[in-house]
């Protein structure tokens, strides 16, 4: 802390102060706080399954054989290096020769593989029926995070559009292309960037769902052979999907007619080649680490090894690590504890609900409907998946990650003949992270965030209703922000709203947009308001509802006595405040407010609490330069 520092002027600086004076972010980090602080506890524990499990020697098909496997193969840099590009020799190959005809085909193989060009398909949910699974295309086709970095004309943005010009030079250099030739990728990726839809448009569930048969999504992109397309995904009896950018994929099928067959090899082989770098020899994981990370991110080092490969073990075997992981660091006795606060929060935001004097009984009704319906998943899956027909040994690591790939692809596209599977999560346990999915209309919480600073099993309850609970409400709140307000209970897009009180939301959401933008982070970018919108929505409504909450629990449990001089009420908002601290590099930061729906921490923190009168009355303040007036305040859930 900084009690130097007035509570109501500057809470983010008065509750980790200190914190930011004295602490460096490390070398090997964009971004350090107390996420980053649990997540290496995470991994330490991880590591120590990990080494385990290789050293093991575990039965075919066992979680400990397949992340034991995984792991030592990308532990082994050796081998890497003599392997050279192993499986990804035939893939590059391929596109070398490929001829126009092929193309189509070759897309949709690249896309099993996760490469991402020039569009992409994903097996989710019908947004107009939440029962069924369906193919969701997407735009894609960009090496730069997002198609503003290619339409800007700033000094700093040349800068970086010169850099990775080079970088793609440099990557063709390395499977043995004419380096020339970045010029027109990055040309062709800026068309790609011009007819791409923004990412605010995105936002809007409307625009992102866009219904077609086979027969009119052929006639929108004549010339393009989805026949084969389809086929080589794997899914060649699709009668339906979602195209998601429809103007995008007319502009891609365009361009696949009007550019050279040579230029689509390269720009291929490109794309095969960034993709799979994190797995092949190091000259090819320091070029990716050298733009990717220190140029356009500012990191001056790269992670160690061993984070490297149990980031990529987490993100194709989630599930087998989850599992070994639950069983170390998740206590059953935890997550009852968790799921007694959900009851907590839930109890609140229904009686809120019920008070809304905005909102008319009809839309309250609906309102409610869905908030008792929301399905809560906690710590870990109650089912652990099958990963025994995968076959993974100590070889080569490229072609272990590709078998691992094609396997969870596969996975995704079975589902297309199956009900949606509604106990399916969608994020490893391990994860420092949590998540409301409208289709399945569920707030979703891994044992990786249950941890301190977030969460302490048998710990002062103010500072777990300020960090976790807050964590829990913000969760919640998705479900009614800008976009989850948008489905119903049972996750079908489908307006339950009457139209006044639609107006009276957006009334009140508008004002969330202002307060945001006037936020300046960097002297020359402000937060963008609406991108931000539905996490800044989440944010208050959770500190609302997890401050409601916690003075509920005051009344039931009597109130407790201060510490360190701070009373219950006090450790809230510490516990809120302290959960968020965070340092971020400049060009990390510029990433972020470009691409990223959160706002950065300090505006997580005094955004909110600037809304809450119940701040400044605990802690004594008449004004303060947080402080904001009543009607300028936005009052939503």
């Amino acid at each position: 802390m900084d009690p130097g520092i007035r509570p109501c002027d500057d809470f983010y600086e008065y509750a980790n102060g200190a914190w930011l004076k004295n602490t460096q972010i490390p070398s090997d980090e964009a971004v350090w706080g107390g996420f980053s602080e649990l997540r290496d506890r995470n991994f330490a524990v991880l590591q120590e399954i990990l080494d385990s499990s290789a050293a093991a020697n575990g039965a075919p098909g066992s979680s400990t054989q397949l992340i034991g496997d995984l792991y030592a193969s990308g532990m082994d840099q050796a081998g890497i290096e003599r392997t050279g590009l192993g499986a990804a020799k035939a893939l590059l190959d391929e596109a070398g020769c490929v001829t126009t005809e092929q193309l189509p085909a070759l897309f949709a193989k690249l896309n099993r593989l996760t490469v991402r060009a020039p569009f992409w398909p994903n097996v989710q949910p019908d947004a107009f029926d939440s029962r069924r699974a369906i193919v969701h295309l997407y735009q894609g086709g960009l090496g730069l995070p997002d198609r503003d970095y290619y339409l800007r004309d700033d000094a700093k943005s040349q800068t970086l559009q010169q850099a990775y010009r080079a970088h793609v030079a440099t990557v063709l250099g390395l499977i043995g292309d004419d380096a020339s030739r970045s010029d027109a990728i990055y040309a062709l990726e800026r068309e790609f960037a011009q007819a791409a839809m923004p990412r605010v448009d995105q936002r809007d569930p409307y625009k992102v769902n866009n219904p077609h048969t086979r027969a009119a999504l052929a006639e929108r992109t004549p010339g393009f052979d989805w026949t084969a397309w389809f086929a080589a995904l794997g899914a060649p009896d699709v009668a339906d999907l979602n195209v998601r950018q429809p103007a995008f994929i007319e502009r891609a099928a365009q361009l696949l007619a009007e550019r050279p067959i040579d230029l689509w090899r390269t720009y291929l082989r490109w794309h095969i080649a960034r993709a799979l770098s994190p797995y092949l020899p190091e000259a090819f994981e320091r070029a990716n680490f050298e733009f990717y990370s220190k140029t356009l991110q500012g990191q001056p080092e790269q992670k160690p090894r061993w984070k490297r490969v149990l980031e990529i073990v987490d993100a194709e075997l989630g599930e087998p690590l989850g599992q070994l992981f639950v069983e170390r660091a998740f206590p059953p006795q935890a997550k009852q504890r968790i799921l007694d606060l959900v009851a907590d929060l839930r109890a609140v935001l229904a009686e809120r609900i019920d008070g809304l004097e905005w909102m008319g009984p009809e839309t309250r009704v609906a309102a409610r409907k869905k908030l008792d319906a929301f399905a809560v998943k906690m710590g870990y899956p109650d089912t652990w998946r099958d990963y025994r027909a995968l076959k993974l040994d100590r070889g080569p690591f490229v072609d272990n990650v590709l078998r691992a790939i094609e396997f969870n692809t596969a996975f995704d596209i079975a589902k297309l003949k199956r009900p949606v599977d509604r106990a399916e999560w969608r994020m490893s346990a391990p994860t420092v992270n949590a998540y409301y999915y409208p289709p399945g209309n569920e707030i979703v919480f891994p044992a990786g965030i249950l941890q301190p600073p977030f969460f302490y099993p048998d710990a002062d309850a103010a500072v777990n209703y300020g960090a976790i609970g807050m964590v829990i409400g913000h969760e919640m709140t998705h479900g009614f922000d800008d976009q989850g307000s948008q489905f119903d209970d049972i996750g079908n897009l489908r307006n339950w709203w009457q139209p006044e009180d639609s107006a009276a939301y957006q009334s009140r959401t508008d004002l969330v947009v202002t307060q945001y933008e006037a936020f300046e982070p960097l002297p020359d970018m402000r937060i963008n308001g609406k991108l931000c919108l539905g996490e800044n929505i989440a944010d208050l409504g959770g500190l609302k509802i997890a401050y409601a909450a916690f003075e509920r629990h005051l009344a039931t449990h009597g109130e407790p006595p201060a510490i360190d001089g701070f009373s219950a009420r006090q450790r809230f908002f510490l516990g809120y405040a302290q959960a968020w601290r965070s340092l971020i590099r400049e060009e990390t930061l510029r990433v972020r407010l470009t691409i990223d729906p959160h706002s950065p921490a300090r505006f997580r923190v005094i955004g909110p609490l600037s809304n809450l009168p119940e701040f400044f009355a605990t802690f004594g303040c008449d004004g303060g330069a947080m402080a904001r007036p009543a009607e300028v305040r936005p009052t939503i859930w």
